[in-house]
């Protein structure tokens, strides 16, 4: 199972193990990330998941898509490695994938 480590303003690191097919979102419910509010469950109608990806993963990850997008005008400190976590889906080439934890979400 492909590892992902969330890491929240204060520094503290969290890995965890996510299956293939889920999102980074739901691995961080499931494990019981802070920061990660999560609100819509996934639906992409809020800005809840909001994390910025580490620019070694931006590639590996991909753009946002419009609707996402749309949604991003709703976090909160939005920067270009801004993405919604309910959105990037995990594969098996994103086994080590970092993402940050805004300090505030929404």
């Amino acid at each position: 199972m492909p590892k992902i480590t969330f890491i929240d303003p204060t520094g503290t690191e969290r890995a965890v193990e996510a299956p293939v097919g889920s999102t980074v979102m739901e691995a961080a419910i499931r494990n019981g990330v802070p920061g990660i509010d999560a609100e819509c469950g996934g639906a992409c109608a809020c800005a809840t998941c909001h994390v910025y990806v580490d620019e070694a993963w931006q590639a590996a990850t991909g753009e946002p898509g419009p609707m996402e997008e749309d949604m991003l005008d709703f976090a909160s400190d939005v920067q270009p490695n801004s993405r919604l976590s309910c959105q990037i889906k995990i594969t098996e080439a994103l086994d080590g994938l970092i993402v940050r934890t805004p300090e505030h979400q929404g």
